[in-house]
């Protein structure tokens, strides 16, 4: 979930001027200590108070790093600098989410939120204190090489990944097309790790998909990232569906990583006619809700929503949403749990600190950070199973698609079939 402001200036200043010190490297560090505690060279703001009593041990740190360390190569203000910020963030227990993005990090999340990346197309967080898979992107370079979600990384190109920050980690992976990483991975319930070679690409992210069930007239709707104009390919694609005499909706949220909120508030308007879509609570516990906007499309199909464990941020807005509104059942396993609004706070050298200033409640009240959401109905994908998705359900047969080993899909289907017939 990403939520584009601009940083309040208390906040700013506090960052900034730590990076600003930090970035002034050797030469500052042979100054007077007493000018770490003055003004920054052409600012108007001090050292922020509170911070005296412990940012000295800081700078006792950097010190002994500059003048003792004996690689003198590794010694570098930029990386340091970065570190520190990395390290203050991950202090704060938002580990993988609230983030440091540098220059270039950045520009790669704006180029994913506008649909368009370069790279393996997987999303990257943190579970139990390791970098894991949270989604690979449908038809990306990640999926077709078995890369999945829940994959814990070990190794990227045969270097050990332990103790590196998601950006670090981000950093070895990405790469310009057509070049080739490996990535190390351990699968959910296995213990050899399996090394996976992935060929990088230039990926534009097809945020909705739908197809028509084989057999039936069900519309199998799949949203896998809540980025620029998702509400507007969602009302295509069931105004599509509609016309094609579709008569029920499975909305697949599985391995969707997220996005923007304010595609999740529209998406979850198109099937809800009133209430609120979302909650969200600041560090005061003040709570602001965002309402349901009026118009949606499909407000009167039967309608079940597929969740598992990859489905983050936006993607559990949505899922929320309708399970509080009685909307349709959740079919699935719970979802990642990442529940807390990001704020872009730009620091002076191009990098970024993606900040969470409020959390996320569903309509009814109930906490989806660390939590996540859970379905009405568990229901768990085996081991050696892949979602399917529509581009392949086309060209399958009803009987082929009874014997697929998707059982979310199929018992989302038996479910909104009896939905369908009840009404």
């Amino acid at each position: 979930m990403e939520q584009h402001e601009r940083g309040k200036s208390g906040l700013r200043v506090v960052i900034v001027s730590f990076l600003i010190l930090a970035l002034l490297g050797t030469g500052f560090v042979s100054g007077a200590a007493a000018e770490r505690a003055a003004l920054i060279p052409g600012s108007v703001v001090g050292e922020p108070p509170g911070v005296a009593s412990t940012v000295g041990v800081l700078w006792q740190a950097w010190d002994l790093v500059q003048e003792h360390y004996v690689d003198r190569t590794a010694v570098d203000p930029r990386r340091m600098t970065y570190g520190a910020v990395e390290g203050m963030l991950d202090s704060l227990g938002d580990v993988g989410h609230t983030r440091f993005l540098s220059p270039e990090a950045l520009r790669a999340e704006q180029q994913s939120l506008s649909g368009q990346l370069e790279g393996i197309g997987a999303e990257l967080g943190v579970r139990d204190g390791h970098p894991t898979i949270v989604a690979p992107i449908e038809g990306s370079p990640a999926q077709r090489a078995g890369l999945r979600t829940g994959d814990v990384i070990v190794r990227v190109d045969g270097k050990d990944v332990t103790g590196l920050t998601v950006e670090q980690i981000v950093s070895l992976i990405r790469g310009p097309a057509g070049t080739s990483v490996t990535v190390s991975v351990l699968h959910r319930g296995e213990m050899k790790v399996t090394d996976i070679t992935i060929v990088r690409a230039r990926i534009t992210v097809p945020n909705v998909s739908w197809s028509l069930l084989p057999g039936t007239q069900v519309a199998h709707v799949l949203i896998s990232q809540f980025s620029e104009h998702t509400k507007d390919n969602l009302v295509s694609a069931l105004t599509d569906a509609r016309s094609k005499g579709a008569t029920a909706i499975i909305l697949d949220l599985r391995n969707d990583p997220g996005g923007l909120r304010d595609e999740a508030i529209k998406v979850a308007s198109q099937f809800l006619r009133e209430g609120n879509v979302l909650l969200e609570q600041d560090a005061q516990g003040r709570r602001t809700a965002y309402g349901v906007k009026p118009g949606g499309i499909a407000l009167d199909l039967p309608l079940v929503v597929m969740i598992n464990e990859g489905t983050a941020s936006a993607a559990e807005i949505v899922a929320g949403a309708l399970q509080d509104q009685h909307r349709g059942l959740l079919v699935g396993t719970t979802t990642f749990g990442t529940g807390t609004v990001l704020s872009t706070y730009h620091l002076s050298d191009g990098s970024a600190i993606l900040l969470g200033t409020e959390e996320w409640l569903t309509p009814g009240g109930r906490q989806i950070w660390h939590h996540g959401i859970t379905p009405d109905v568990v229901v768990a994908l085996p081991a050696d199973a892949a979602p399917l998705t529509p581009g392949e359900e086309s060209g399958l047969t009803p009987a082929q698609l009874q014997a697929s080993k998707d059982a979310q899909l199929l018992r989302a289907l038996k479910e909104v079939a009896g939905s369908a017939s009840s009404r």
